[in-house]
């Protein structure tokens, strides 16, 4: 079974789409050979008219995928549906990577009833939905039995998205949430600093105006989240610090120059924090690509985030 981050564009979309009463189908790749553009359990939703959320390759199979759809959306049957470039119909739709993929599509009629408002929930309680792909029935449900394990089941976990929660609204923040939200993590701005965390810097953002360790306090930490420290005020940092590592968050990284960073250590230990969990901080903060600009500096931070999350999974 993999691991998968839920797709809020398309989950909310199918919610609305078979409220308003639209024909939909999915389509979910469950196999790859050599390179491909997209994992395992990548998706798009196609309605009737041919309008589409979210894709199954780089843009090389879709099409092949929503003329097919149509008729599959006719019949009220599922389909697999093979692309590689040994095929002339590969070399049609341009799958030219050098990979094959299998992509099932699935009417709306054989996807589970409640199953999208389903994955909405699981996103809201932050935990965990796990679906299966009946190959052979062509159906998609939540998972039934584990113990049918073959070629026949395509299963994957759908995990609550990465939730990032940065410490200071500063200059680098308004260019590291944008960056950060398109890539697909939940971000949360913490900072006492009411003046500096406002809405008219921040817009459409969920900002905590707490101390940072009372913010954080009040959430339930785990493995998909992250903290990521900006102010280079011990007095902010330091208390989201102390909280954090207390809890199995899969990246925790501060700003700061190297100087910096081993003052930080030494008041961390003083409170209390072991050298082992002190090592669990990223210091300095971003992947080192000599970055100079607080734009680049974001790209750095996210870069990381990027890789200790699917390191994570």
């Amino acid at each position: 079974m993999i691991n998968l981050e839920i797709d809020q564009e398309i989950i909310n979309k199918a919610t609305t789409w078979e409220s308003e009463g639209e024909k939909l189908a999915l389509a979910i790749v469950v196999k790859t050979w050599g390179s491909s553009p997209r994992q395992p359990g990548s998706m798009m939703l196609i309605r009737e008219d041919g309008h589409i959320i979210g894709s199954v390759s780089g843009g090389c199979v879709e099409g092949a995928v929503i003329v097919g759809s149509k008729n599959i959306l006719q019949s009220n049957k599922a389909e697999l549906m093979e692309f590689g470039v040994a095929d002339e119909d590969a070399w049609s739709v341009g799958l030219s990577c050098g990979g094959r993929i299998t992509v099932f599509v699935c009417p709306g009629s054989k996807i589970e009833s409640g199953l999208f408002q389903k994955a909405l929930k699981a996103q809201e309680d932050r935990s965990n939905l796990s679906i299966e792909c009946d190959l052979t029935q062509g159906t998609i449900t939540t998972l039934r039995d584990t113990l049918l394990s073959n070629d026949s089941f395509f299963r994957m976990q759908i995990i609550p998205r990465p939730r990032l929660f940065i410490v200071g609204a500063v200059h680098i923040s308004q260019q590291l949430i944008p960056m950060a939200q398109i890539s697909g993590f939940d971000v949360n701005l913490i900072d006492p600093r009411s003046h500096f965390a406002s809405e008219e810097r921040f817009p459409d953002l969920n900002i905590l105006t707490e101390w940072p360790d009372e913010a954080l306090s009040k959430e339930n930490l785990g493995p998909n989240d992250a903290l990521v420290t900006l102010t280079h005020d011990p007095k902010i940092d330091d208390p989201a610090l102390l909280v954090a590592l207390k809890s199995p968050l899969f990246c925790i990284s501060c700003l700061g120059s190297k100087k910096t960073h081993e003052k930080r250590k030494s008041r961390l230990i003083d409170a209390g924090i072991s050298e082992q969990d002190f090592n669990r901080i990223n210091g300095p903060a971003g992947l080192k690509i000599n970055a100079k600009t607080p734009a680049e500096i974001a790209v750095s931070i996210l870069s990381e985030l990027i890789k200790k999350w699917r390191e994570s999974l």
